[in-house]
C-alpha cells in the first residue's frame, strides 16, 4: 500500500488542517466550547443544534445545524444484572452508581449526544458470561431484551450491542441468530479477553466466522484476564489499556483480521496501549506466521475502528492518527461509568482534525457504521 503511511508514521490528512502544526486551541476557545455542551437541551436522534465551539468544528465554517453525536462506548446497568451479581461486587468493593436510562439521556442531552449505543460494563459483568454454563446464558439473554426494550422505548436514543457468552460456542451462535433475527441488534459487545483467552483464540473462531458472514460491528471492551488480577503494589487499571493491546495482537497473531475482513472491529479507549506499540507488533510480527497477514500487518491495523473514551488528550490522539486515518475514529464516552466532562476533557482544544474531520468523528464514521442512525441534517 505505497499510498498509505506505515504504522508509527504521521497519516496527515488531505484537508486543509496542517496536523504538524500545535493542536491547543486559541486562549479563551475551550471554554466557549465547553459552555455551549453544558448548555446543550435536549435532542433526539433527529434534532439539530446551533453550530458552535465543538459543533461548529464539526460541522464547518459556515455552518448553521448539527445533529448530536453518536456515542459507541456508552454502558447500561440492568437492575436484574446488579442484583445478579450482588455478592460478587461486594467482592470487588465496586460499588455501583445508580443508573435509569433516564439518567443516561439526561446526561446525554447535557453533552450533546443524540444516541449512545449500549454495551455490558465489565466490572457489573466479570466472568458471569466467560463460562459454558446456563447462568451464562441466561444473564446474556436477559442482557440482550433489556437492551432491546431501551431501543424500542426510547426511539432514536439507544442502540444495541449484544453480548455473547464467547466461550460457550453453540450459545453464542444461537446468541447472534436471536440478537439479529427477533432483537434487531446494531451490533455485538464482547470483551477483550475471557478468563484465559483472548478473542484471537482458535476457540472462538467459529463465532467469528459468523460474525463475518453478518458483517456484524463488534465492539470490543478491555477486561482484566485471570494472570494479571490483583497483582500486588498496582492499582490494575493499566491492564485494561494493556489487555486492549493483547487483544488485537491476539486476533492478527490468529489470523482473525484477515479471515473475517467483512467484520467493522471497534476498539475502546484508542485502542489503550496499542496506539503506541503498534509499530513495534508490526516490525517483531513473527515471520512463520505471515501467512495469517497475508496483506501485512499495516493494512489490517489501519482497518480498525477506535474510540476517543479516556483518549481526549494529544498525545493520545496524536498516537491515534498514526495508526489509523480519521475515518477510524469514533467518538465515545464510557458513560455511565464515567461522566462526559472526564473522557471529554481536552476534546475541546484538540485542534489536530480539522472541521470535517470533527464532523467525521462526532457523527458521520459512526453513521457508516449504523446506517439507521443516518440524518440528512
Amino acid at each position: 500500500m505505497t499510498d498509505k503511511p506505515s504504522l508509527g508514521r504521521r497519516a496527515d490528512s488531505c484537508e486543509e488542517h496542517d496536523h504538524r502544526h500545535d493542536h491547543r486551541a486559541p486562549q479563551g476557545a475551550g471554554k466557549s466550547r465547553r459552555d455551549f455542551i453544558k448548555s446543550v437541551g435536549a435532542i433526539g436522534a433527529a434534532a439539530v443544534l446551533p453550530a458552535t465551539g465543538l459543533f461548529a468544528q464539526s460541522l464547518g465554517p459556515g455552518a448553521h445545524a448539527v445533529a448530536g453525536r453518536i456515542d459507541v462506548h456508552h454502558h447500561l446497568f440492568p437492575p436484574f444484572y446488579v442484583k445478579a451479581m450482588e455478592e460478587d461486587l461486594k467482592a470487588q468493593g465496586f460499588a455501583m452508581r445508580p443508573w435509569t436510562p433516564e439518567s443516561s439521556i439526561e446526561r446525554m442531552d447535557k453533552a450533546g449526544v443524540a444516541t449512545a449505543m449500549l454495551s455490558p460494563v465489565q466490572r457489573l459483568v466479570m466472568d458471569s458470561m466467560s463460562d459454558k454454563s446456563q447462568r451464562a446464558r441466561d444473564l446474556t439473554r436477559q442482557n440482550n431484551e433489556y437492551n432491546a426494550k431501551l431501543v424500542k422505548d426510547f426511539p432514536g436514543r439507544f442502540g444495541l450491542m449484544a453480548a455473547l457468552p464467547l466461550p460457550d460456542t453453540d450459545a453464542s451462535l444461537k446468541e447472534i441468530e436471536y440478537s439479529y433475527g427477533t432483537l434487531k441488534a446494531d451490533g455485538i459487545a464482547l470483551w477483550t479477553d475471557y478468563v484465559d483467552k483472548w478473542v484471537g483464540d482458535p476457540l472462538f473462531a467459529p463465532v467469528f466466522d459468523e460474525l463475518n458472514k453478518r458483517k456484524a460491528v463488534v465492539f470490543f471492551h478491555p477486561a482484566r484476564a485471570n494472570c494479571c488480577r490483583n497483582l500486588p503494589g498496582q492499582s490494575g487499571i493499566i491492564e485494561y489499556d494493556i489487555d486492549t493491546a493483547r487483544a488485537i495482537d491476539s486476533l492478527l497473531l490468529n489470523g482473525t483480521l484477515s479471515r473475517c475482513p467483512d467484520i467493522s472491529y471497534i476498539f475502546s479507549h484508542a485502542g489503550g496501549a496499542f496506539s503506541v506499540l503498534a509499530a513495534r507488533i508490526n516490525d517483531d510480527f513473527p515471520k512463520k506466521l505471515q501467512d495469517r497477514v497475508p496483506h501485512g500487518v499495516d493494512y489490517e491495523v489501519r482497518k480498525l475502528y477506535f474510540d476517543t473514551a479516556h483518549a481526549s488528550k494529544a498525545p493520545a490522539l496524536d498516537a491515534l492518527k498514526d495508526i489509523v486515518p480519521v475515518s477510524q475514529i469514533l467518538y465515545g464516552s464510557d458513560v455511565p461509568l464515567r461522566e462526559f466532562p472526564l473522557t471529554d476533557e481536552g476534546l475541546d482544544v484538540y485542534s489536530g482534525f480539522s472541521p470535517a474531520e470533527w464532523r467525521a468523528i462526532n457523527r458521520g464514521n459512526a453513521e457508516r457504521l449504523f446506517p439507521r442512525l443516518k440524518t440528512n441534517s
